[in-house]
């Protein structure tokens, strides 16, 4: 990996701007630099070179442009560029800065492109390495596809590295020292005598400096990084002081619910909002597109008269009303006109020789059911909109607002929020849309919106239903051939589509973690079937890759029984990518794997690799007269380099179990046209009694980094689904599992 000392200097662009009072740097590394987004409302008092590090008279802010769902983004970019900039992590402040381009992410369009992460070809390297150019030219400032860590890697040690340097330089120039003697320690210069310099008080020189470049801490040098250490935001969490986007209040803040359409997009026939304008602390109701908004003076109040509306509402024609009928044009889909992509097509599969095997498998639709209900504040004026909303694409909801009001987007202000969790919900904003509605009826005064559980459960977009249908041969004792089929709704033509951005193309997300496998399976074949556009559907925690692990381990594993192979071993001789091998191996070892256990125990493995990173799991269940029980969970992943090992581990664990709740429970289902679970008693997930004992390992041969938020949870369900079999001889094809067995 290049240090950067050794970019050279037309590729390493850091521009010097100097305002009253502090200093800011940043890194920025494509050839024709961007406009430094923190001048436009840099407060007086701050200095500015560019984008991540601002330093004035009170210390040290630090942006974080990548949103905190809850992850630990937050603290990792923190740490990314404390490590370098020389500063206690858990000292400074941080913004995720504004709505800017500056912040693009050049790593998430490579999620999008049909390039195997583990394919060094000059073709696939070529295309994922457009992704860049790609995601800078889009300004896609986006926080999704486990990319934070793999994006700002580089970028924000850079930037810390050249912070720390040219704050040296200015103390070298004051006292006519080599910058050479000088050191640095928290936040401060030392001089060769000993006496410390703050940063604080060197700002206003180094903004006039020309930034100076530096090569990179080694990691055997590294302070924080590669270590354990407190996320910053923990004891705050752990406190409960920690302050969520639905936390802020605002002087003279009137609180906002909203009603619609139970069938999203049917509009309103009637409405009859007079018991509603009579109860207490109502002050308005308001139409939006596809319902109304109730203002009161607090949320309780709005959602309690929202509730005493009196509507009828319009229907939707020509969609299918209920599950049933959105499987049967799931089921339709498996046609030569439907099909989407053949990414993957090896041998000849139609003539493979051996024992001829089919399965269907069924995934439904999920809600990504945060418990922070969907929630932003808006204050328009003539002027300007301010925004107040936890959200992963800042850029989108900008755009989006703007729109709204008929204001230039350099007139809408996004103050990211944290979040209470997301698993993608947040890479959608329809309530803040709804919000910015409300707000230019009551220009002046800030709208707080609040969606109810109910609300927010029934009209979020959804992870996509799916059904694949596999056709194999086993001869000899081995896997000979797998032909997989999947049809799904497209995620890219309903989320991007909704964003305005072009959506051409089929869409990798529908045969993610199955296409790209590497298994050497001599005759293979995995096709994409695209559902025609119906509900609208979104990104879920690792999107394709959370039904598709499940359709194509579960799968494999039955054709590894039908050849009647050990499931790890006959894996361990299929994968042909090295790394990929080693964490299957390593996860046996873990979980001491010998083969059948009997006794009405079972254990099962899954092998996926996902968003980069090779995840294998080995989960151990019994059979128990009150149902099945999950004693034991093994995972082991790559990700090329630790850098917070605990959150690592926070990370594949928490996706395991999220991964594994939902498979056992979970499903979105409708009828009229409506989601019919509209609360967490009707959407259930893992209990805590029902969490097995977890043991995770993380290895680093990977010559790439990656991130771990997502790459945890495709393995999960189908280990499961192969343990249960394996202890009682039962195939699980469908989720939610419960439908077909009991959990204890």
């Amino acid at each position: 990996m290049a240090s950067l000392g050794k970019i050279a200097r037309r590729t390493f662009l850091i521009g010097s701007a100097a305002v009253a009072g502090g200093v800011a740097f940043g890194f920025y590394a494509w050839r024709k630099p961007v406009d430094n987004p923190l001048l436009a409302d840099l407060p007086q008092g701050s200095y500015t070179l560019n984008p991540y590090v601002i330093i004035d008279g009170d210390g040290v802010t630090l942006i974080t442009p990548r949103s905190d769902v809850g992850q630990g983004a937050v603290s990792i970019q923190t740490h990314l560029l404390a490590e370098e900039l020389d500063i206690d992590p858990q000292a400074v402040r941080t913004d995720f800065g504004p709505a800017s381009g500056a912040y693009y992410n050049g790593k998430v369009a490579a999620e999008g492109m049909p390039f195997a992460a583990w394919d060094e070809s000059f073709v696939s390297r070529s295309g994922r390495a457009a992704s860049g150019p790609a995601g800078k030219f889009l300004g896609l400032n986006i926080t999704g596809g486990s990319t934070t860590v793999p994006d700002m890697y580089d970028r924000l040690r850079a930037a810390g590295a050249s912070a720390r340097e040219t704050l040296k330089q200015a103390a070298a120039n004051r006292f006519a020292l080599p910058r050479a003697e000088l050191l640095t320690r928290n936040g401060t210069v030392i001089l060769p005598d000993g006496d410390e310099v703050s940063y604080t008080d060197l700002a206003a020189e180094a903004a006039l400096l020309d930034p100076v470049e530096s090569a990179l801490r080694a990691p055997e040098d590294w302070k924080w990084l590669g270590k354990p250490f407190l996320r910053t935001d923990i004891v705050a969490k752990s406190t409960g002081t920690f302050r969520y986007g639905g936390d802020l209040v605002l002087d003279n803040m009137i609180h906002a619910t909203v009603i619609t359409n139970p069938a999203m997009g049917g509009g309103v026939v009637s409405m009859d909002d007079a018991a509603a304008r009579q109860m207490r602390g109502v002050e308005d109701i308001v139409p939006i597109t596809d319902g109304f908004a109730v203002l009161a003076d607090n949320t309780w109040r709005a959602m309690k008269a929202a509730r005493a509306l009196n509507i009828e509402w319009g229907d939707l024609d020509g969609h299918p009303a209920t599950s049933d009928e959105m499987w049967e044009a799931h089921a339709a889909a498996f046609a030569d006109d439907a099909r989407d992509s053949r990414f993957a097509d090896d041998g000849d599969v139609d003539n493979a020789p051996g024992n001829l095997f089919t399965a269907e498998y069924r995934a439904p639709f999920l809600h990504h059911a945060p418990l922070e209900p969907a929630n932003a504040t808006v204050l328009h004026t003539p002027e300007e909109t301010q925004v107040w909303t936890a959200t992963q694409v800042p850029i989108f909801v900008r755009d989006a607002v703007a729109a709204i009001t008929g204001q230039d987007p350099e007139a809408v202000k996004v103050h990211n929020q944290p979040s209470g969790g997301s698993f993608g919900h947040r890479l959608d904003f329809l309530w803040v849309q709804q919000a910015a509605e409300i707000a230019v009826q009551v220009t002046g005064r800030p709208v707080r919106l609040t969606l109810s559980r109910e609300q927010d459960m029934t009209h979020g977009y959804l992870r996509p239903m799916a059904i694949a249908r596999g056709r194999g041969t086993t001869d000899a004792g081995q896997v000979r051939s797998l032909d997989l089929s999947i049809a799904a709704h497209s995620v890219t033509e309903s989320q991007i589509g909704r964003t305005g951005l072009p959506a051409a193309g089929p869409d990798v997300a529908i045969v993610a973690a199955a296409w790209d496998a590497p298994y050497a399976i001599p005759d293979r074949r995995i096709t994409g079937y695209r559902v025609p556009a119906g509900v609208g559907v979104s990104s879920w925690r690792s999107v394709g890759a959370s039904h598709n692990g499940f359709f194509f381990e579960t799968f494999l594993d039955e054709l590894i029984t039908q050849a009647g192979a050990d499931p790890v071993e006959e894996r361990l001789r299929l994968i042909h990518h090295a790394p990929s091998r080693n964490v299957l191996a390593t996860v046996a070892e873990m979980a001491s794997w010998t083969g059948p256990l009997g006794d009405g125990t079972g254990r099962g493995v899954a092998f996926t690799f996902a968003f980069g990173v090779p995840c294998a799991q080995i989960i151990e269940v019994s059979d128990t007269p009150a149902g099945i029980k999950l004693d034991k969970l093994w995972i082991a992943a790559d990700v090329g380099r630790v850098l917070d090992p605990v959150n690592l581990e926070s990370q594949l664990s928490g996706g395991a179990l999220f991964g594994l709740g939902h498979a056992m429970h979970a499903q979105i289902t409708f009828r009229d046209r409506a989601i019919q679970q509209n609360n967490y008693h009707e959407y259930e997930g893992m209990r805590l009694w029902q969490t097995p004992e977890i043991k995770v390992r993380a290895l680093e041969t990977l010559d790439t980094i990656r991130g771990a938020g997502e790459p945890g949870l495709p393995p999960a369900a189908p280990a499961l689904a192969n343990a249960i079999f394996a202890a009682t001889g039962t195939r699980l094809r469908e989720m939610p599992f419960s439908k077909t067995v009991t959990f204890a």
